[in-house]
């Protein structure tokens, strides 16, 4: 449910990627806390998708999850790790409860299909799948205020749209379509016609041109947040840029493939380092 692999991480812990995970150019002192969080999120996540537990079972756990950060149960290890860094930090658990509620909404929809009826219910699904994160990485920083949230929320929600488009076929395989469906319907489509694009392997011409305005929609809401990258500590600063950067060059691959992510998913490779170097620069610049 989660963007783009932005950065790479320099510890054993794997695939979320919504934020960096104790890259490089977080600070040391800060690096335990993003680690902890990057494991909540990971067992979170895993109890929303993996295995074969039913939706109530998935939806228990999390609820479980949840009573625990409110102090309602014993800690369980992962939250217990947790809970050292947020009050060493006095982080709020608020952004936790918020992600939680996304990954209850996943899990209740596991066997139905999720799907978002128009714009405004897939935003409200971002503001809690991906704009905690950011929220709570700027707040490790000492950034968090009201101008650079609306930055912050502005790049977390632009990714996680990318990362939609991105993974459209394999959403769908997953039982999950995140076009909204009054968007779908305006430009001719159902689900049926999302299901045959998936099955054959190549998208038509119709649900290229609706997958080519979501991808601009989102890079344009990434391009507006990336003001943030003047307005935080030069190492974070630094971070940003690369993170939209990476962002950017996703859409430039999905323009390249003709906005087609079933015949080829894009992803970046050591070959897109010379891209993701240019984008990250311009990241750093003020919008004309």
């Amino acid at each position: 449910m989660n963007p783009s692999a932005l950065a790479r991480p320099l510890t054993s812990v794997e695939h979320y990627e919504n934020f960096p995970v104790a890259s490089i150019l977080v600070p040391a002192r800060l690096r335990p806390a993003v680690i902890a969080l990057y494991r909540f999120a990971r067992h979170a996540d895993d109890l929303a998708d993996e295995g074969d537990a039913s939706a109530e079972r998935r939806v228990a756990a999390l609820e479980a999850l949840g009573a625990e950060l409110r102090g309602e149960s014993p800690d369980s290890p992962v939250v217990a790790r947790l809970r050292a860094h947020w009050v060493a930090h006095a982080l709020p658990y608020e952004p936790l409860h918020a992600l939680l509620s996304a990954f209850v909404q996943d899990a209740q929809t596991s066997a139905t299909g999720l799907r978002h009826a128009d714009r405004a219910s897939l935003l409200d699904y971002c503001a809690r799948s991906a704009n905690p994160i950011g929220e709570l990485m700027l707040r490790l920083f000492g950034a968090w205020n009201p101008q650079t949230r609306s930055a912050s929320d502005a790049i977390c929600t632009a990714l996680q749209l990318l990362n939609f488009v991105q993974d459209f076929g394999i959403d769908w395989r997953r039982g999950r379509l995140y076009i909204p469906l009054d968007e779908l319907h305006a430009a001719g489509l159902d689900e049926d016609d999302v299901a045959r694009a998936v099955s054959s392997g190549r998208v038509d011409a119709r649900l290229s041109a609706l997958l080519a305005r979501q991808t601009e929609a989102a890079t344009r809401l990434l391009c507006s947040g990336s003001t943030l990258v003047r307005h935080v500590p030069w190492r974070l600063g630094l971070e940003l840029r690369a993170i939209v950067g990476g962002g950017l060059r996703i859409a430039e691959r999905l323009r390249a493939s003709g906005y087609d992510p079933v015949a080829s998913r894009p992803s970046l490779g050591w070959r897109d380092a010379p891209a993701l170097a240019r984008l990250a620069l311009a990241a750093s610049r003020p919008l004309p």
